[in-house]
């Protein structure tokens, strides 16, 4: 299989900064099904499921530190996963939040916490530079407020030493872009959306096309599954495809600066999600999700 037939490589490219990465790429909260600190997890089948997102051409892995359980850790499976890992493969964290051994949140980090959070990742993932790091406001999926230059200033202050190749923020809003962009470049705006869920953030997500800022929408599947259930459904008998990869599909079709990461601790789910990059929405398609998102 060629690198121009990779599954994952359908749906075509996007640069964050210096890197270049397909659209369809792979968010790795879900390798251990949840952030419940007592769920169970099959590590063997976790590794397997990184290391067939690799073969599928993923490119862009979406991690964190505080993306654990009792028994597992996201960056601890990607590494065991992946390492050495390829020049293509783009890893990327986000810091701010982070959690105790109970799987509780902790107060949101000072901008001076900020370095020993990026340098946990580093531990974690066995690497020396993280390709990009997302600045996270807020642990909940609340929009954060306020201002974050004093975080994100110190953060750029972490790239200009060489520990981050690229910054991206998260949880954000056009206020906070221009903010950042002020302090240091954006490669990418990471908050939730979808179909169904967050279209506030339609204005945002093409002001970051106009500036050249990938969008990446968390829980792209996953939210407001129920909105535009009957509409998904009728979409996906017509290519006969799932309802998550209408879902993907249609995040994909937002413009092309628009990458997906969606998450999966189960091989059959990651084999069709990654398809999803090939599932071109026709017109009357996206009409059809389009008009029952309005009402």
């Amino acid at each position: 299989m060629t690198e121009t037939t990779l599954p994952a490589a359908a749906a075509g490219t996007w640069q964050l900064g210096s890197r270049t990465v397909n659209r369809l790429g792979f968010g790795s909260m879900r390798l251990g099904g949840s952030l419940d600190p007592n769920a169970p997890v099959d590590a063997d089948r976790a590794i397997s499921v990184l290391r067939r997102a690799v073969e599928l051409g993923v490119n862009h892995i979406d991690t964190a530190a505080f993306y654990f359980g009792a028994t597992w850790s996201a960056n601890a499976l990607i590494k065991a996963a992946l390492a050495p890992y390829g020049d293509d493969l783009v890893l990327t964290t986000k810091v701010g939040p982070s959690r105790d051994e109970s799987g509780q949140f902790r107060p949101f980090a000072r901008p001076d916490e900020l370095r020993g959070q990026v340098e946990q990742n580093l531990r974690e993932l066995g690497r020396e530079r993280i390709d990009v790091v997302n600045l996270r406001i807020g642990t909940g999926l609340d929009r954060g407020t306020g201002s974050l230059a004093e975080h994100f200033g110190a953060l750029a202050e972490l790239r200009a030493e060489g520990l981050i190749g690229e910054l991206g923020i998260s949880n954000v809003s056009a206020e906070h872009l221009a903010e950042a962009q002020a302090i240091a470049p954006v490669v990418c705006v990471q908050n939730q959306y979808g179909l169904s869920a967050r279209r506030e953030d339609d204005e945002l997500l093409r002001l970051c096309g106009e500036q050249g800022v990938a969008f990446v929408p968390f829980f792209a599947v996953a939210s407001g599954q129920s909105d535009a259930g009957e509409r998904v459904a009728e979409v996906a008998r017509r290519h006969d495809a799932t309802d998550a990869q209408v879902r993907l599909a249609w995040t994909l079709a937002q413009g092309p600066h628009v990458l997906a990461i969606p998450g999966t601790g189960d091989p059959a789910h990651l084999e069709q999600n990654v398809a999803a990059a090939a599932l071109e929405l026709t017109d009357e398609d996206l009409k059809t999700l389009e008009d029952y998102s309005a009402r």
